[in-house]
């Protein structure tokens, strides 16, 4: 082999975020949550990383990563989870998805910020077609017991 004719060969990933062919100038913009702009991702079930916290989340994430479901953990209000602004970010990245698609709200407890957002936000909520599901079942294992829902595919 002589390296003349490897460095003619294109770089196979050169262009590339994430899989997908882009410019150099928008590669190199970065969002709060480190992701940059580009398509959106349909999933069925999204995982609202780091506890619902503002440091990996923003407008973008949900401009980008569209599901039919989000679970919303968090129980710390002393850190900011969950977080207000994520939970407004939902409803903003939402509402530039062009289409109507329900999504559903899991979260994982009951805090005084869900409850607030969810009741100063529940007609906004309504015109998205957005639903925030309560958990209406208990789990017993052994000597625990926790809420839980189930999701069918």
């Amino acid at each position: 082999r002589d390296d003349t004719s490897r460095s003619s060969q294109p770089s196979m990933g050169k262009g590339l975020v994430n899989g997908i062919k882009s410019n150099s100038a928008s590669a190199n913009i970065k969002t709060s949550s480190g992701v940059p702009p580009g398509p959106p991702v349909y999933v069925d079930l999204a995982y609202i990383p780091n506890h619902c916290s503002g440091k990996n989340v923003d407008l973008e994430f949900f401009k980008r990563v569209r599901s039919s479901y989000y679970v919303v953990s968090g129980n710390d209000p002393g850190s900011g989870e969950p977080s207000r602004a994520v939970l407004d970010a939902l409803l903003e990245g939402k509402a530039q998805w062009g289409n109507n698609l329900q999504v559903t709200l899991i979260p994982t407890h009951d805090t005084e910020v869900t409850r607030e957002w969810y009741q100063q936000t529940h007609e906004r909520q309504q015109e998205l077609n957005i639903m925030v599901l309560a958990s209406s079942s208990t789990v017993v294992m052994q000597d625990e017991s926790f809420p839980a829902c189930k999701i069918e595919f």
